[in-house]
């Protein structure tokens, strides 16, 4: 079966969308998805391929996570979200410790964002312990700070914002755009269901957060309101 998928992506390929993606997803010498290889396949086409292998197994998951190409971690990834949401809790529970041991081979920003809400998230939302989110956003990996972000859109949704902004105090002074970008989002995510509770943290915190971090935060306020917290006059 694994065979066959990888023979399906390669049928798929798309050279001149692989470079344009090799571009996108910065995997030149120093960028953050450096030596990253691309086939060129789209994800609604990826998510299809998914769908149609299903029943793979998780050691065979396991080499598409081992995988140097971006499309073959995709789908893997993607199978593991679509096996989550048709199984019983004890192997969800298998899923998710699958997930946690490869946080590593989660190495570009759309494998995370196309997976840790639908798998960390969903685990982790009625468990009274979560510490395995702050591990991670103490963690000195880029992948699994942002892992830690996006699981807690998940939560977020379900109107608990708990978890994300104790992650975004952690995370204020982190040196990477990636993570700069994904906080505000949450926080944004936040202010989109409770904008007092999000401006309480964005008056606490403004002056001192990174400044993309901050514009993803207030995108959706009116101009007024947007300027006077980037003027810090708050």
């Amino acid at each position: 079966m694994l065979s066959s998928l990888q023979a399906e992506l390669k049928s798929l390929a798309d050279f001149k969308q692989a470079e344009i993606s090799q571009r996108f997803f910065k995997t030149g010498e120093g960028g953050y998805g450096e030596g990253d290889v691309f086939l060129g396949i789209k994800v609604p086409i990826q998510r299809g391929v998914a769908k149609k292998f299903i029943g793979l197994s998780l050691p065979r998951i396991q080499e598409l996570l081992n995988s140097k190409i971006h499309e073959e971690r995709l789908v893997g990834l993607l199978i593991l979200v679509e096996k989550f949401k048709k199984s019983e809790e004890v192997v969800r529970g298998d899923i998710f410790n699958f997930y946690i041991k490869n946080t590593k081979k989660i190495n570009n920003w759309d494998l995370v964002d196309l997976t840790a809400p639908n798998i960390v998230g969903e685990f982790l939302l009625d468990k009274k312990k979560k510490s395995v989110l702050y591990d991670l956003a103490e963690s000195e990996n880029l992948w699994e700070k942002r892992i830690a972000v996006l699981a807690t859109f998940t939560f977020i949704k379900n109107e608990d914002f708990e978890d994300a902004l104790r992650i975004a105090e952690i995370l204020l002074n982190d040196e990477h755009d990636l993570i700069h970008k994904a906080v505000g989002w949450m926080l944004r995510e936040i202010g989109k269901r409770d904008l007092e509770v999000e401006e309480k943290f964005l008056k606490r915190y403004c002056k001192k957060m990174p400044r993309t971090m901050l514009r993803y935060a207030i995108e959706k306020f009116d101009e007024g309101k947007r300027k006077s917290y980037l003027r810090g006059k708050v």
